[in-house]
C-alpha cells in the first residue's frame, strides 16, 4: 500500500467530486478521510434500487440522523441524486463528497441537472 498525496477537505468543510478511472483508489481514499459520514453506494444493488426509486430519500434519513459529510459514491448511476444534493446544500449547508468514474458523463449531463456548473470544483483524481 502507498500514500496518497491527495488532499481532501475536512469533513464537513466543501462538497465536491472526485473523478478517475476504475479502481484508481477512489472509494479507498473516501473511506480514509471520511469515516464518519454518511455513506450511499450504488454499486450496492439494494442502495441503487433504493435511491432509483426514490431520491428524496437521502434528505428524510438527514433530519433523523444529521451529519457534516455525506459521501455517494459511484454518483453517475443515479443522477437524479445530483438535484437532491444540490437542494440539501442549499437549505442546509450538508457537504458532500461524490465519487465518479468519468468527468466526460459530468460534463454531458442534462442542463436541468444539478450537475450544470459545478462539475470543475475542487478535487480530482
Amino acid at each position: 500500500m502507498f500514500k496518497r498525496s491527495l488532499q481532501l477537505p475536512a469533513p464537513g468543510r466543501e462538497t465536491f467530486f472526485l473523478w478517475g478511472p476504475r479502481q484508481a483508489g477512489k472509494t479507498t481514499r473516501l473511506r480514509e478521510v471520511y469515516p464518519e459520514a454518511m455513506w450511499i453506494d450504488l454499486l450496492r444493488a439494494e442502495d441503487y434500487r433504493r435511491y432509483l426509486q426514490n431520491p428524496e430519500r437521502r434528505r428524510e434519513e438527514l433530519r433523523q440522523r444529521p451529519v457534516a459529510q455525506v459521501v455517494i459514491d459511484e454518483v453517475q448511476k443515479v443522477r437524479q441524486l445530483l438535484d437532491e444534493v444540490h437542494g440539501l446544500l442549499a437549505q442546509h449547508g450538508v457537504q458532500f463528497a461524490r465519487a465518479d468514474r468519468a468527468r466526460a458523463r459530468c460534463a454531458a449531463a442534462p442542463p436541468t441537472s444539478s450537475a450544470g456548473g459545478r462539475c470543475g470544483t475542487n478535487c480530482s483524481a
